[in-house]
């Protein structure tokens, strides 16, 4: 059963919408390209630093006469841009056009905005300098100085006041589903963030309190920031492309709501086995295994939403780094949710099956989803086509199949080294030595990605290069239906 739900454009001249929605991309255009190219740069530097930590894991000796490019600070160097980097800064790119399209007014504030992302770029680099200098915290997922994490914090903070406004001049109608998860991600980030900082780095805890807290913190800045960013682009996109509402806006909120209560608790099951009460991290599991109620219900929305409509994976750029996402997003969170089982987790625990788990969550589900949005907003603020269908497929099966080996490579590996760790008969040493062919294949599968990422930003620099040009017809990688064909806004439903 859907909602039947009445659009609030219904009834207006068309011509007149697509005239508003020009405006409104316009409007974006400045500091939301900003963004975005802010985040590919990142993304770049960040696959550098990928690429060099996962060699040194099975040649040890690369790049070791330099303390500055040691594995204990290039991963976390890592880390940190690909999370503040790239993802935040596609992520808040995303988070302002799609606020600005289903608020239906043009983007408050642009110049301040413009500022932020500058800034933004400022405090990610110098935290990166930090650690790579040896300053880093050494607290996983933010080893930034405190002073850099504050700053990320204010800006993310003024970031959402931006949107609170914007959305706050919107005309009277609907809320949609997308809105609910944007909302969520401004308003939990900067709250988790404040506080592992307070707990972890000023004295809030001490000891094994600490522990908690940061993965508390780790659990949810994927969970509760760049979760909802996801799958609330998911949530608009497929139903922009192929035409037609989403299934049932019930089953939506009720993704939502359940995520917003059971995944907050998830954390501690990475802590399985530690100096904690065990209450606390049986409540970790509670909450990680009640997952499946909002993964089902999003997963089942945008299945049969997409029912009958699958044939256009074959010519949307958008949908099918998308619909790829969107099925990541189901398999990261059942892994996830089986994982924090005891049983499961005394093998997979310390091991490359929890690293290949991490990636599925980050590249496969949010950054592919993230490409999928870029590949949608920028040829409507730019009014320019993308340059090449060919580097658009390298994009696609260079990160598609890297990220597939990348993921089956360690975690068939990470669970036969868990099993192996569990018998005491067997040296460590030679536990080292069988993990070495899958780290291999680690780095082979980082070199596809990395190729698909330079082929991506190759794209994006075109497109912002040229976007003062005349705009050109409409070429073969044109995003699923000619240019000028009335939309159908995804606030519709029967």
């Amino acid at each position: 059963m859907v909602l039947a739900v009445q659009d609030p454009s219904e009834g207006a001249d068309p011509r007149q919408e697509l005239r508003s929605r020009a405006e409104i991309d316009r409007s974006c255009q400045g500091p939301v390209t900003l963004f975005v190219a802010s985040a590919v740069a990142w993304l770049l530097f960040g696959s550098l630093l990928a690429m060099a930590a996962s060699i040194k894991l099975h040649s040890p000796g690369f790049l070791s006469h330099h303390a500055w490019l040691t594995f204990g600070r290039v991963r976390p160097a890592h880390l940190n841009t690909v999370i503040y980097g790239w993802a935040a800064m596609v992520g808040i790119a995303a988070m302002l056009w799609l606020q600005t399209r289903l608020s239906r007014v043009t983007l408050v504030f642009p110049r301040l905005l413009t500022a932020i992302a500058w800034l933004w770029n400022l405090a990610v680099a110098a935290g990166t300098v930090a650690i790579l200098a040896g300053h880093g915290t050494g607290v996983e997922w933010i080893e930034f100085p405190v002073p850099v994490a504050l700053a990320l914090a204010l800006l993310f903070g003024a970031v959402g006041l931006v949107s609170f406004y914007t959305f706050a001049r919107r005309p009277p109608g609907h809320i949609y589903v997308t809105q609910w998860y944007l909302f969520g991600a401004i308003l939990w980030f900067p709250y988790l963030y404040l506080m592992a900082q307070l707990m972890i780095h000023l004295g809030g805890a001490t000891g094994v309190v600490q522990g908690s807290a940061n993965w508390w913190f780790a659990h949810n800045v994927l969970g509760l920031f760049l979760t909802p960013i996801g799958v609330g682009a998911v949530y608009y996109l497929i139903p922009k492309v192929i035409g037609r509402p989403i299934h049932s806006y019930y089953l939506s909120l009720l993704g939502f709501w359940s995520l917003a209560l059971f995944y907050n608790w998830a954390g501690t099951h990475h802590l399985v086995g530690g100096p904690l009460p065990a209450w606390l991290i049986s409540v970790g599991i509670v909450g990680s295994v009640m997952m499946f109620i909002p993964v089902t219900a999003v997963a089942i929305n945008h299945h049969l939403t997409m029912v009958g409509h699958f044939h256009m994976l074959r010519t949307s750029p958008t949908l099918r780094f998308v619909v790829f996402g969107g099925m990541s997003y189901t398999l990261v969170s059942f892994q996830g949710s089986l994982q924090a089982l005891r049983g499961v987790n005394e093998i997979s625990h310390f091991t490359h099956y929890t690293v290949a788990h991490a990636h599925l969550g980050v590249y496969a589900f949010y950054s592919m989803v993230m490409f999928g949005a870029v590949y949608y907003m920028l040829p409507r603020m730019t009014g320019r086509e993308w340059s090449s269908a060919r580097l658009i497929r390298i994009h696609f099966w260079g990160s598609a199949l890297g990220i597939a080996l990348y993921w089956g490579g360690l975690t068939w590996g990470g669970w036969l080294q868990g099993r192996m760790m569990n018998d005491a008969a067997i040296p460590f040493l030679d536990i080292v030595r069988f993990t070495i062919p899958f780290l291999w294949s680690r780095s082979f599968a980082g070199v596809l990605m990395t190729i698909g990422h330079v082929a991506f930003a190759v794209l994006v620099w075109r497109m912002l290069a040229g976007a003062r040009e005349p705009a050109r017809a409409p070429g073969p990688t044109l995003l699923g239906r000619p240019r000028g064909e009335r939309e159908i806004n995804p606030a519709e439903a029967q």
